[in-house]
């Protein structure tokens, strides 16, 4: 009895969580709904109080009110890229976890990686935790991508209401997932698979840079 209880008001916390994204009828907090996609200028966009390429991480803090984790991480090929973490957010009513990626110069870079303090390998990456001092100089540098990962499974059709008709889709051979791509608003949905939907954003400009490894690797699909 106590487990179909507890499966009961998950299923109506999921469910309410789904009619906020697809309503979202919280007036007061537009901006922070995934489908309020800005344009300050014509080179950069805003998502959830963030302003591409300008605003930094401290200032997402005090948007999202929550603690972001930083790391920096290094690729087997030994690129090094810094992101911040939010584990969980909690706007307009969905929850959901932010990945930002900071334009950090390559000329810092090596120098952050080495005074990181501490290296775990993750799967042939490696993450760094960085020093104190290079945190904080982290968190006033621009901010140059934002994802987004719902914390619930949404429908394709929820995804199409909210942002219309993708300009182009692309499957990846080995994952089946579909990305739904708006070129003109830098932003890629990926659905399907075994994972929950992922919004990433980023500048227009740079949107050619996401586009270029997904047809390597994927096919084009109506």
């Amino acid at each position: 009895m106590e487990r179909k209880i507890y499966w009961g008001i998950t299923l109506v916390a999921l469910l309410i969580l789904g009619v906020a994204f697809f309503q979202g009828d919280q007036p007061a907090e537009k901006s922070d709904l995934p489908w309020h996609i800005g344009h300050p200028t014509a080179d950069t966009i805003q998502i959830f109080g963030v302003t591409l390429g300008q605003s930094n991480t401290n200032q997402a803090e005090q948007h999202f009110k929550e603690v972001a984790k930083p790391i920096l991480f290094k690729s087997p090929n030994g690129q090094l890229a810094v992101e911040v973490f939010f584990e969980e957010v909690n706007l307009a009513g969905l929850k959901g976890r932010i990945v930002l990626s900071i334009m950090v110069p390559d000329s810092e870079l090596q120098g952050m990686l080495a005074r990181g303090l501490r290296m775990n390998a993750t799967g042939g990456s490696k993450e760094i935790t960085m020093d104190p001092d290079d945190v904080a100089r982290v968190f006033t540098m621009p901010i140059g991508s934002l994802t987004y990962m719902p914390l619930v499974r949404l429908e394709d059709t929820v995804f199409a209401k909210r942002f219309g008709q993708p300009a182009q889709r692309i499957r990846e051979k080995k994952s089946g997932v579909i990305h739904w791509l708006y070129p003109q608003n830098g932003l890629d949905i990926a659905l399907g698979g075994s994972e929950k939907p992922l919004l990433q954003y980023v500048a227009p400009g740079d949107f050619d840079k996401l586009v270029k490894p997904l047809l390597t690797s994927g096919e084009i699909v109506q």
